[in-house]
């Protein structure tokens, strides 16, 4: 029985991603009222960002974003958004940010939060606000020798993974915040709080310092995951008095606090308007996925089968095609191994959400684009439609950046197999580069085949009963197919592909709620007579591919992961 959400009331979700700000807004009956989007390069060029951030050239590895990008973004968002929306219906208010992005509050940040002029912008009045002005984000990879050190000081990477659910990586919170100790000792003195990105704007809204969820809180390495509280050992491995720096943890349902005056009197936000705990993108992007697996269900008429709702069958997965490319699914018992990671559900406190990361998503395929397909998606897509599944054999490694799964540096890599007909005794030659046709097949192959590899082994149902795809190349019917293909089932999209912000504003109904009622109540209990109302909407996007060429794929698996680990052997980062 679903608990009523006001009709009449709107829920606003952000996700602050790498590239942009994005909004979405839904009404009562969860249909989506509008949208609005920064773009960071094209709207706010004065920072000089590329791709939404700085790479140092100074550092091997080292990419930041600039602070204020964010917060004179938010300003700018709602300016544009207000002509859409009447704010006084918004009711509550969540979001995303890009995880493990962190910011570093000076010892005047809070007073200055608190005492916001509506009469100015945030950027002006914030400029002073921060002790480091770039944030890591999760584009980094110059931590390689504070995550073996983190790793050292609790036994290793495996029982670092058991505590907090990942193994030390150069992206997370952690390594990040012991580089700025160890480096900048007197910057990391003046830092009154740290934030991730996705505290840091609640910050902005509350006007005092949020939270950090315990969602979010998990990919910091620092956080014991079945606790759901700081680790004392990991902490004192990191950065001396940092518990205090950090702040307490909190449920991702919970409420950061009411809308700070700057927002009432600047925008004309109702007083009443409540901030719930923003998380990351992926938890956000998960959330987003409940929806969508609900309506692929009906379609299939599938019953949830189980007490975790998000992707309501265990056999289901989610892949998320963005910047960064994302594979998701859900346990009842976390089981952290030495790759993937494992984070708390942010809407279900019952279940764990398992997943893997690859730094190498629509950036690289831009640029393999850029380079053999004549800058053209048109061209590209004619060349994935007309070569052959398996690529006569030729397998592609590309790593535009360091790359997280496998953990490699820069580089591309072609292999060619003696024959597609045995794969499994086939030789394997090394050569400089393919046809053009052949790289743009190769990059989307090779890095679901890749996806499929490391999801067998992180214990990730293969094949799993059907895939959900989001993200911007999910609108890309050739990419789906090569997805249906190699994980062998039927893959799904829906109408929206932005999963971070809607996943956001369901999320804030859904933190609303439990806030009314006193108590966390399951996300479900905002659906039930909802979903032939609601304008989101799932589609069969691309059937299973047949069994034959799915088991020549599952030949090609194994052979791309035997290269992979000889190339781990070569250049792994260990």
């Amino acid at each position: 029985m679903a608990t009523s959400l006001p009709e009449d009331a709107l829920f606003l979700g952000f996700d602050s991603s790498t590239q942009s700000l994005k909004a979405t807004v839904l009404d009562g009956n969860l249909v989506i009222v509008a949208s609005e989007s920064i773009h960071f390069d094209s709207e706010l060029p004065h920072y000089k960002t590329k791709d939404g951030v700085y790479r140092d050239p100074s550092e091997n590895g080292r990419i930041v974003s600039p602070t204020l990008i964010w917060v004179e973004a938010l300003d700018l968002l709602l300016e544009k958004l207000k002509s859409k929306v009447d704010y006084k219906k918004i009711i509550a208010i969540s979001g995303s940010g890009q995880q493990h992005g962190s910011v570093y509050w000076s010892k005047n940040g809070k007073a200055i939060l608190a005492s916001l002029d509506p009469l100015k912008s945030l950027r002006i009045q914030l400029e002073d606000a921060f002790s480091v002005k770039d944030s890591p984000i999760w584009m980094d990879s110059s931590t390689t020798l504070q995550c073996k050190e983190i790793e050292a000081a609790v036994g290793g990477a495996l029982e670092l993974s058991k505590l907090t659910g990942s193994r030390a990586y150069e992206r997370y919170t952690g390594p990040q915040i012991r580089k700025i100790y160890q480096t900048k000792p007197d910057v990391y003195n003046n830092t009154e709080r740290i934030s991730l990105v996705s505290s840091f704007m609640a910050s902005l809204l509350i006007g005092d310092y949020a939270r950090i969820d315990e969602t979010d809180g998990a990919g910091m390495n620092l956080m014991d995951i079945r606790q759901r509280s700081w680790s004392k050992i990991v902490l004192e491995a990191t950065a001396p008095g940092l518990e205090e720096k950090l702040g307490q943890l909190v449920p991702a349902h919970a409420v950061a606090g009411l809308i700070s005056s700057y927002f009432v009197d600047r925008f004309d936000f109702r007083k009443d308007c409540v901030i719930i705990q923003w998380s990351g993108d992926n938890p956000n992007s998960l959330a987003g996925f409940v929806l969508e697996i609900i309506l692929t269900s009906k379609l299939m008429k599938i019953g949830s089968g189980t007490s975790c709702l998000t992707l309501n069958t265990p056999g289901d997965l989610a892949i998320s095609l963005g910047t960064s490319d994302t594979v998701f699914g859900i346990t009842s018992e976390p089981k952290p191994s030495l790759e993937g990671h494992v984070f708390p559900n942010p809407v279900d406190p019952n279940c764990y959400m398992v997943m893997l990361v690859y730094k190498n998503g629509s950036l690289t395929r831009e640029d393999v684009r850029n380079r053999y397909a004549e800058r053209s998606w048109d061209v590209f897509n004619s060349y994935l439609e007309k070569t052959p599944p398996l690529n006569g054999g030729r397998l592609g490694f590309y790593y535009k950046e360091h790359e997280i799964l496998p953990p490699l540096p820069v580089g591309f890599h072609h292999y060619v197999l003696g024959s597609i007909d045995s794969l499994d005794e086939a030789e394997v030659s090394q050569v400089g580069e393919f046809d053009p046709p052949a790289e743009v097949r190769a990059i989307i192959e090779g890095q679901f085949l890749s996806m499929r590899g490391h999801a067998e082994r992180f214990g990730m149902p293969t094949p799993p009963n059907r895939i959900i795809a989001t993200g911007g190349a999910s609108s890309n019917e050739y990419i789906l197919k090569s997805i249906a293909n190699i994980f062998g089932c039927p893959v799904y999209t829906v109408q929206r592909p932005d999963s971070a912000s809607l996943g956001a504003a369901l999320r804030a109904a859904h933190g609303w709620l439990c806030n009314k009622e006193g108590h966390f109540v399951p996300i479900s209990s905002l659906y039930g007579d909802k979903l032939d109302k609601t304008s989101l909407s799932a589609k069969l996007a691309s059937p299973a591919g047949d069994e034959n060429l799915l088991s020549k794929y599952t030949l090609l698996v194994n052979k791309r992961m035997q290269i992979e680990k000889s190339l781990l052997e070569k250049f792994g980062r260990g």
